[in-house]
């Protein structure tokens, strides 16, 4: 077997500014707030004769794009059980209970969530890396670790391995 290695980017630039509550329960969620977000992820792949394991700009633009996707914006949970979303012309209604939280279009991220949290967030960008990196076969990866962070020393990690 080749040998193997860990590309580790965690560049500046993995970040994204968002808006989120996290809902605790049916009737306990956070206050409408915000994060500076980053993100991080290893490759583990096989080095090829080249010295090389592959050309890993490929998966930093991927992190700019899903991070570009996510920016600005209020992000709101799909599929959580506790929220129902209504859609008009214009705008999104997260209904949550008797609250009804209006938004424009412009301005939401409905994302295929249960709740908008470092743990779902991680699992998201990872699902997305390998639905990426799973296109181009002759990309030898063993391993996608990504790592999503609220703010410094807090974050939560995803981990997919062959």
């Amino acid at each position: 077997m080749p040998p193997l290695t860990t590309l580790e980017l965690a560049k500046e630039h993995f970040k994204f500014s968002a808006g989120h509550f996290t809902i605790f329960s049916a009737e306990v969620r956070e206050n409408l707030h915000g994060h500076n977000w980053n993100v991080g992820v290893e490759i583990t792949a096989e080095v090829g004769d080249n010295g090389l394991a592959f050309d890993y700009a490929i998966a930093k633009r991927q992190a700019e794009a899903y991070c570009d996707e996510l920016n600005e914006r209020f992000l709101l949970p799909g599929e959580s059980p506790f929220l129902k979303i209504e859609e008009t012309e214009s705008g999104l209604t997260a209904v949550y209970g008797e609250e009804r939280l209006p938004f424009l279009k412009r301005d939401v991220c409905v994302l295929p969530l249960r709740n908008v949290t470092v743990e779902e967030l991680s699992a998201w960008f990872l699902k997305r890396f390998m639905e990426d990196l799973a296109s181009q076969p002759e990309l030898l990866i063993h391993a996608i670790t990504v790592r999503v962070y609220s703010g410094p020393g807090q974050c939560a990690t995803a981990r997919w391995k062959r």
